[in-house]
């Protein structure tokens, strides 16, 4: 048997995947909310188009550079305790951008808020590949992908109406934005130590049989895993996982496209600022990707088809990107944010079934630390070459049309991958 009785996975999920989702929410939210204090932000300080773009990307450059030693710290030290430090950190950081006045005030925030953040995706991924099994940790991640779309869903409105306490107390909006969800992400990091179990051997809420049971399942998938036996850098290098780099680069650069000035965009869309009212209808994307991101992964499980569904749902998500900028109907408009919304939402945690297939131990925590980096740049590389291509073509849409085409490079790209599919635990993922 390659899976866990379904009692006992249950007991899995309900203990542990609403509370990483919640963690998520708040990491999301405090990495996208920039985009809804944009305007406000931009009219307060007297930040350029340019800069704000600089400063949006400057914190995956902060990110990018820790993502290794960090996941390398959470594997030796346990999710617990480097979790808690995590999101404490950055939640004072992300309320300390009421302070950002400037250029220099908000780039070197922006930045230091990524390398407070650094090793929490990561650590998460890491952190479900020691407790479930290779044939199911496609739909565990896909719920755990749930945090993005939720984070818009219930953050976007918030967002909005906090921005709307412009004057209150005298402060402005996007300060109240900025200190409420950076202290929110404090709250819930402070909780996690006390809630989360390192490994399966912690876990008092489990029995001594089922603590055993998912061990045995999970040190024999990892037998057939090819990191044993070789250095870190050999893993490192090798080019399956250079391979799964770039395609997150591509994948990550069409998210934060997108995600950065989605509310400026559903703002353009209905004709208002950005207020409560965009606020609600930002949502509305996010809410398609939260059945895209339990459906999706959860069919690539059952098929095993996990390059042929990354592809066609990467495709979607490019289709929605270019058709966003295409249609001046609000209506289309809307619907094709959110067939982008649920492409690039639902394609990631079928992606992160390919590296957690053949990397274990400290390769694992580097490896999908490594990836997750690349990403990360494509986080950073995304607002510079929108604001680029828009200055070079003259348009507003040229931005989103490139990165539109990245997105197909990227479901391309995944047609590379030998996908370990219904034998996920024998078979390692190669290029």
């Amino acid at each position: 048997m390659n899976t866990l009785p379904a009692p006992l996975l249950a007991k899995i999920s309900w203990r542990l995947l609403p509370f990483l989702l919640l963690m998520y929410i708040m990491a999301f939210l405090d990495r996208a909310n920039v985009g809804f204090a944009k305007q406000a932000f931009q009219a307060d300080t007297g930040l350029s188009d340019a800069a704000f773009a600089f400063g949006a990307g400057v914190f995956f450059v902060g990110y990018a550079l820790l993502e290794v030693p960090s996941n390398l710290i959470l594997h030796r030290v346990g999710a617990r305790l480097w979790m808690c430090r995590i999101m404490v950190s950055w939640g004072l950081i992300s309320a300390a951008m009421v302070f950002a006045h400037n250029e220099t005030s908000f780039y070197l925030l922006r930045f230091l808020l990524g390398v407070a953040e650094a090793g929490f995706f990561p650590g998460v991924i890491l952190y479900l590949t020691y407790w479930f099994p290779q044939a199911v940790r496609g739909k565990a991640m896909g719920f755990f992908y749930f945090g993005a779309p939720l984070a818009f869903i219930f953050g976007s409105p918030l967002s909005g109406l906090l921005l709307e306490m412009d004057g209150f107390a005298g402060i402005h909006g996007w300060q109240w934005l900025f200190a409420v969800e950076g202290l929110m992400a404090t709250a819930v990091g402070i909780w996690a130590y006390w809630y989360l179990d390192n490994r399966p051997a912690d876990a008092k809420w489990l029995s001594a049989d089922e603590r055993e049971q998912i061990q045995t399942l999970l040190d024999a998938e990892d037998q057939h895993k090819t990191s044993h036996g070789r250095s870190l850098l050999n893993v490192l290098c090798q080019p399956s996982v250079l391979y799964l780099c770039l395609v997150y680069l591509l994948i990550q650069a069409s998210v934060y496209g997108v995600v950065f000035y989605l509310p400026t965009q559903v703002g353009d869309l209905l004709g208002t600022k950005v207020g409560l009212m965009v606020g609600l209808v930002s949502a509305i994307p996010w809410i398609c990707a939260l059945f895209a991101a339990w459906w999706i992964p959860g069919y690539s499980d059952r098929t095993g088809e996990r390059r042929r569904t990354a592809c066609l749902t990467l495709l979607m998500a490019a289709a929605g990107i270019a058709c966003s900028v295409t249609f001046t109907n609000p209506l289309l408009g809307m619907l094709a944010l959110c067939f982008a919304a649920s492409g690039f939402i639902a394609v990631q945690p079928v992606f992160w079934t390919f590296p957690s297939s053949y990397l274990a131990g400290s390769a694992a925590a580097a490896g999908i630390a490594l990836i997750n980096s690349f990403g990360a740049l494509g986080g950073f590389i995304a607002p510079v070459i929108k604001h680029w291509a828009e200055g070079a073509f003259h348009s507003p849409a040229a931005g989103l049309y490139l990165l539109s085409a990245t997105t197909v490079l990227a479901a391309l790209l995944v047609l590379g991958i030998h996908s370990p599919g219904r034998t996920a635990s024998n078979t390692p993922a190669t290029v």
